[in-house]
């Protein structure tokens, strides 16, 4: 879209929202209006209902006094002429009395094991009801014949006597009546005088309203219904009682007791009517029903209870004049947008017409030209806006031939840098501050197993446990502005191996000097790693041919003093028995230190026997018995099979074993005390026997672990280190196998394998 264009629909668009909003205010202040008209509609109907009821009430209070007299009168006139005793009156005599005084029936009632009930009357119907559901009725009944006043709120109330509140009858659910109880003592009876109420009382305070409230519906167009709400029963479930077998819906706990409810919300009403009566004013409501917009405007008034009046209004009825108003304002206001349109159009062309060459030379620069220039003479800010453009097209010319010389070099800069990371040998890897990994190269891929789509994105996990802590102390170090160099760890690859590494760490800076990133340039040093421990070993078996020749060194001692007690009895043809006693010790230690060395060499099993491991240990623990409380541990031994195989091999070897392992275990808690655990038992497989040497003593670190079984190392302040490495060839020799597991602290457990004993073929 053209500036012109633009500047009209933009002018046209100001003018639209005044028009709009200027429709808008005249619309809600009709709508304040309306409302306020509403409000003193149905405060007028309020006010008409209010007198009707008020003048039909004291009509229906009047009448109802003089019926309730009456029947108070006719009670005491019954009483005279009946026996006190209840058990001398007939049911003939009670028709008598009942059609001489006027009345239409006579009950008479007793309060019998703490239920008052009707026993006698007039009328058949009557005979044999109880009061015990009859809500208040029953309260009353009582209230009497325990002679106090009746305070129940309902009816009418006298000394001795109280009438109940016009109602359908419980005898005859068809008929409505008008009921007196009277009850002064001197009879074993209470008198209920009744009369048909149909015929004497209009209750016009139903049909008369009904009538009243028609003529103000048909009068308002808007108008649809007009209800009273009783707050006491409105929202409750109908009180329906069974009269006779037929459900009576009583006149005096209905929810609606005039007018019509047929435009029904219930929650929201029930709410609104409380509001109504709380508050003591006008409530309304908005809501759907019958496919309509109603509002319902709720009034509470004063009658012989508390009512409210909703009056209920077809709200497209009420808004018909506002909404024609409104269609007048919006078309008149569409006018006048339209003719703003047109006219802005026409002055936006006459004012940018200098606009077009400047557009003329940005596009000229845009496509490369930048020599074009504009001969705009004007003083205004069009003017000074194509001098600047002028400016402009010039430095652009300047900027973009050194931008150029730039990319170049830039491009030159990149392929080198990129030809570096992606063909060294040493993984390179980026990550941000937060420890994701942003880049990595193809060495990264290859030393380490992931690819690139897979690690950029993740937090590395390569670092083992036991260096996680120093992993994270370096980066903090690096992020602080520091750097790492030549820094040796191990780390995991992807397929759970680990390798040793050479770690260089350094920060990655912005244009501000501001620390964005990390590079780590990792170096895999596995092979030189091993290429040292080679050396290592080599260094120590030399140490060991210095070690044998020392040994051959002792060998030739006691071998000189045999040879020159022999040649002194070839001399003097007889040899003393201390000097046959010192060649024979002699003898001895010569054969101790060869038999180490055959140890080492490889401890062959040269004769096997079947033998029980169990019984082995029993032995062993019975030989190291004053050893173990000297060190004031104790032993538990655990069998974890029912059964367990015998074992091929040299018992005095497996001995030798099980005593430097139990001797180990000892000596580890000889300061801090404790309890070695030994289990028993076959393995999983079925096809070797298991034990386990479990200690609580100090424990093994992770790096003195991995040398366990190396000859001489060792942490024993009187060991040569070579105990572990005899006992690894014997369990070797036996084809079982000897592992160590231990933690700093908390003990170690050795377990040793081996083979069961295969029975031969019968």
């Amino acid at each position: 879209m053209s500036i012109k264009a633009k500047l009209s629909v933009s002018i046209s668009i100001i003018v639209a929202v005044i028009l709009a909003l200027n429709i808008i205010f005249s619309y809600l202040s009709s709508k304040a209006a309306q409302e306020s008209a509403l409000d003193q509609r149905t405060q007028s109907i309020a006010k008409q209902l209010v007198l009707t009821l008020e003048t039909l009430e004291e009509a229906r209070v009047s009448m109802d006094a003089e019926l309730g007299e009456k029947l108070r009168m006719a009670a005491i006139a019954a009483q005279l002429k009946l026996d006190p005793d209840i058990g001398q009156v007939s049911s003939e005599q009670l028709r008598e009395v009942s059609e001489e005084l006027g009345l239409d029936d006579i009950t008479l009632w007793q309060r019998i094991d703490g239920e008052v009930q009707s026993v006698k009357s007039s009328n058949p119907d009557e005979v044999g009801m109880r009061s015990a559901t009859w809500d208040y009725w029953d309260r009353a009944f009582h209230q009497l014949f325990d002679r106090k006043p009746v305070d129940v709120g309902r009816g009418q109330t006298l000394p001795h006597y109280w009438s109940g509140p016009i109602n359908f009858a419980v005898s005859d659910p068809s008929e409505i009546n008008k009921w007196g109880y009277y009850y002064d003592g001197s009879a074993n009876y209470m008198i209920n005088t009744i009369v048909n109420a149909a015929d004497n009382f209009s209750y016009d305070i139903v049909n008369g309203t009904n009538e009243v409230i028609q003529k103000l519906a048909d009068q308002r167009k808007s108008v649809l219904e007009i209800a009273a709400f009783d707050p006491q029963y409105f929202g409750s479930k109908p009180i329906i009682k069974m009269k006779k077998g037929i459900p009576v819906y009583n006149l005096d706990v209905r929810d609606i007791p005039f007018g019509s409810y047929t435009f029904k919300n219930p929650s929201g009403d029930t709410v609104d009517i409380q509001n109504a009566l709380n508050s003591d004013e006008l409530v309304t409501s908005t809501f759907a029903a019958g496919g309509k917009e109603l509002i319902r405007a709720f009034v509470p008034i004063q009658a012989d209870k508390p009512y409210v009046i909703g009056v209920t209004f077809d709200r497209k009825e009420l808004e018909a004049p506002l909404r024609d108003q409104l269609l007048v304002h919006s078309m008149i206001s569409i006018g006048l947008v339209l003719f703003t349109m047109a006219a802005s159009y026409f002055i936006a062309g006459y004012m940018l017409r200098s606009m077009n060459q400047i557009i003329q030379k940005v596009n000229a620069i845009a496509a490369g030209h930048f020599e074009a220039t504009i001969t705009i003479r004007n003083k205004d800010e069009l003017g000074t806006l194509a001098a600047r453009v002028n400016s402009m097209g010039v430095n652009l010319h300047k900027y973009t031939t050194q931008l150029q010389d730039a990319a170049r070099e830039l491009q030159h800069t990149k392929q080198y840098l990129e030809s570096f990371v992606g063909h060294t040998s040493d993984a390179i890897h980026v990550v941000n501050l937060d420890g994701r990994i942003q880049q990595v190269n193809h060495a990264f891929e290859t030393i380490y197993g992931w690819s690139a789509a897979e690690a950029v994105g993740w937090i590395p996990n390569y670092v083992p446990q036991e260096h996680l802590a120093a992993h994270k102390e370096l980066f903090e170090a690096v992020k602080n502005g520091g750097s790492v160099t030549d820094y040796e760890t191990v780390h995991y690859t992807r397929d759970g191996g680990s390798i040793d590494v050479s770690m260089t760490i350094s920060s990655i800076r912005d244009e501000e000097d501001r620390i964005v990133a990390i590079a780590t340039i990792t170096r895999n040093i596995t092979s030189r790693k091993q290429a040292e421990e080679m050396i290592r070993r080599s260094e120590k078996l030399a140490v060991v041919g210095q070690l044998a020749a020392g040994v051959a060194h002792e060998v030739r001692n006691p071998l000189t003093t045999i040879r020159g007690f022999v040649q002194l009895q070839k001399q003097v043809g007889s040899i003393s028995p201390s000097h046959l006693d010192v060649m024979l010790s002699e003898l001895d230690q010569i054969n101790r230190i060869v038999s180490e060395f055959l140890v080492f060499s490889k401890p062959a099993v040269t004769r096997t026997d079947s033998f029980q491991v169990s019984s082995l240990i029993s032995d062993i623990l019975m030989l190291m018995d004053s050893e173990v409380k000297k060190n004031g541990v104790g032993f538990a031994v655990h069998e974890l099979s029912d059964s367990i195989p015998d074992v091929a091999g040299v018992g005095n070897q497996l001995k030798q074993v099980f005593v430097n392992v139990v001797k180990n275990g000892l000596e580890s808690m000889a300061e801090r005390g404790g309890e070695l655990r030994i289990e028993i038992g076959a393995a999983e497989n079925g096809g070797e026997v298991l034990l386990r040497f479990i200690d609580q003593g100090v424990g093994i670190s992770p790096e003195d672990l991995s040398r366990i079984g190396e000859p001489f190392f060792t942490r024993k302040t009187h060991g040569n280190g070579l105990g572990v490495m005899i006992c690894q060839q014997i369990i070797a020799g036996h084809g079982g196998t000897m592992t160590f597991a231990s933690k700093l602290g908390e003990g170690t457990c050795v377990e040793i394998r081996l083979p069961a004993r295969i029975e031969a073929a019968a």
